[in-house]
């Protein structure tokens, strides 16, 4: 039989780069993570083909002096961990810094070539050491600014099982640039330069500077529009070891992508890819963004180190809380509370390809022009009417006239009444008319606002369902007459199980029926010709997904009656192409800024952009 025998030190530490180091990304991210510890204020990343090649980090923070840079490269040797965490008394989970396992360096030395350079502040000068694959081939005097400089080439280059696996200098430089943002956006007070050279060229990626404000910081790294269709976060909860605080920035349900990867987490300041999280961000926008679009923001949830264990995962980026779904209600509520104090706002300003889509010189008519007496009626203020030989065609509405002299675009017009002092405190302005029977035109104090009358009207209809109450009556349980029975896989029915008593605060009473079925007793009035077993599957698959938690499936069954609510809002509201009066639309204008959430429909897009006076101007040249 085989005989149990050491590794020897070489392959240990292969084995363990495995766990931590997957890519140049993931030597980046902890090397970068190090010179963070360090207490540097500016750090500078330099990348060659995405790492591929050579990645190299410097940074002014403490730095090692010799002896120390030799246990450096030592496994399990670690200067994040205080003496009072060690020892059999010691809380290991009380760690606060971004890592302690003690593993990066040596673990990337063993599968690549390793130059690691530092100089401690105060010191005359550097030291310097070089490890190939596992294997010291150099050391000595060194001359560098006080602090560290990591240069790791050649990574995985005599592992080839590994290195067939890294994709593209492009794909690897692409995760790279995610690490650095990521942390960048933890770190406001840190200056970050990142720059990446391919071919011979070298240009700057990202440069930002130290002691900037956060919205500042992430809306510079995700999108600097972000800044304007957001809204700040900064809410605060005790727990049993002290305060959970949210902050950050939260982007306007009209301001979404298509793909989540906008969606920017941090635990204590640590970048994490938590399904709790995401999930929790995902229930909180659930009945603002139709389902294939997703939300932009950057969230830091700052809570007790012992509330949360951080050592799940080797790279890190995964979490546990002792509280998972008290932490999960926080976002959620923390998210719904900070967007009610944006609901009166959309995405503002109309999109650029509209915009340039404004003629700005129009044709000449290919027709004659009105007659002169109508044109004279106008300036003098006297009323006319058009000649009613026909009505316009739709076509004739937007080219501006008709194909005979006498006929003219229709219209609907009223006297416009000068606008009261009180206007000046109305966001949405005052109407001045319908375009399409679909789109009201109201005149603000800063610009022209135009209001899709439908969607505004579905977001006050599904409001008022709520504050009527309509959101319980629809979790209320209908009987079923005849149980259903619905088969699953028994790990299914396993999760289903513990999530019943959740389920059923919604409505939703099931039970087991033996080891591989649930008995369907009752379902949520609102959904009960649903298909019960398409629903306890989807159920047991987002539990998968998500993970178990106290009211796991209770958040997608919560969608389901939300959309229920929405779709009966839309059923019940204004449809486009309904004439308004401009008593109407003023009620409607007036009621959307006493509404949460009006800015966006239940579908996620906007109710209402603004043209300011300042893009009129430009429109006609005057600015």
């Amino acid at each position: 039989m085989p005989h149990i025998r050491r590794l020897p030190s070489v392959l240990v530490n292969r084995i363990a780069a495995g766990e931590v180091v997957e890519r140049p990304a993931s030597a980046l991210k902890e090397v970068v993570e190090n010179a963070i510890d360090a207490g540097a204020a500016r750090i500078a990343i330099a990348l060659t083909d995405g790492g591929l090649t050579r990645l190299e980090v410097t940074d002014d923070g403490c730095g090692m002096d010799a002896a120390e840079m030799e246990l450096a490269l030592e496994r399990h040797a670690t200067s994040k961990l205080p003496d009072a965490l060690i020892g059999e008394e010691g809380a290991i989970e009380m760690v606060e810094t971004l890592g302690f396992r003690g593993e990066a360096l040596p673990s990337i030395a063993s599968v690549a070539r390793l130059t690691l350079e530092s100089r401690v502040h105060g010191a005359a000068d550097g030291w310097r050491r070089v490890v190939d694959h596992g294997d010291l081939i150099e050391e000595g005097p060194a001359a560098l600014p006080p602090g560290t400089r990591v240069r790791v080439e050649q990574l995985f280059a005599r592992v080839p099982a590994r290195r067939k696996f890294l994709r593209t200098a492009r794909s690897e430089y692409i995760a790279s640039l995610d690490v650095i943002r990521r942390l960048a956006m933890a770190r406001p007070e840190i200056a970050f330069t990142l720059t990446n050279g391919a071919e011979g060229k070298e240009r700057t990626v990202l440069r930002t500077q130290a002691g900037e404000p956060l919205a500042t910081r992430v809306a510079q790294i995700i999108a600097h529009e972000l800044k304007d269709n957001s809204v700040a976060i900064d809410l605060t909860r005790d727990t049993p070891h002290g305060t959970m605080r949210l902050t950050g920035i939260a982007g306007l349900p009209t301001y979404n992508r298509g793909v989540a990867d906008h969606q920017y987490l941090f635990v204590n300041g640590r970048p994490v890819k938590d399904r709790l999280l995401v999930g929790a961000v995902r229930g909180a926008y659930s009945d603002m963004l139709a389902r294939d679009r997703h939300a932009v923001l950057a969230l830091f949830l700052d809570l007790p180190p012992q509330d949360v264990d951080v050592n799940v995962h080797p790279a890190k980026t995964e979490v546990r809380f002792r509280d998972a779904s008290g932490v999960r209600g926080f976002i959620v509520s923390g998210l719904r509370q900070a967007l009610a104090t944006g609901d009166r706002r959309s995405a503002q300003g109309p999109d650029r390809k509209a915009m340039e889509r404004w003629q700005t010189e129009p044709a000449a008519p290919t027709t004659a022009p009105p007659q002169s007496g109508a044109l004279e009626s106008i300036f003098s203020g006297r009323d006319w009417t058009a000649p009613q030989s026909r009505p316009a065609s739709v076509g004739e509405a937007r080219s501006g006239w008709g194909d005979t002299g006498d006929a003219l675009p229709m219209g609907r017009a009223e006297e416009a009444a000068p606008i009261p002092a009180e206007a000046r405190r109305y966001p949405l302005g005052i109407a001045r008319g319908q375009v399409a029977n679909t789109y009201i035109v109201a005149e603000a104090a800063d610009g022209l606002v135009l209001v899709d009358q439908h969607a505004a009207h579905e977001r006050l209809v599904l409001e008022r369902l709520r504050a009527a109450g309509a959101g319980e009556a629809a979790k209320r349980s209908q009987a079923l007459l005849v149980p259903d029975v619905v088969e699953l896989d028994e790990v299914d029915c396993d999760r289903l199980e513990e999530a019943a008593e959740g389920l059923a605060r919604f409505g939703l009473v099931i039970e087991r029926f033996g080891p591989a079925a649930m008995l369907v007793r009752a379902v949520p009035s609102a959904i009960a010709k649903a298909d019960t077993g398409r629903l306890l599957r989807d159920l047991a698959d987002d539990i998968a997904h998500h993970g178990h938690q106290q009211d796991s499936g209770a958040l997608l069954l919560a969608e389901r009656l939300e959309y229920t609510l929405a779709t009966m809002a839309c059923h019940g509201s204004v449809r486009a192409g309904r004439v308004l009066s401009v008593a109407e639309m003023n009620a409607l204008l007036r009621e959307m800024e006493a509404t949460p959430r009006s800015g966006q429909c239940n579908h996620g897009r906007p109710t209402w952009v603004k043209l300011s006076m300042e893009d009129v101007e430009k429109l006609f040249g005057r600015h």
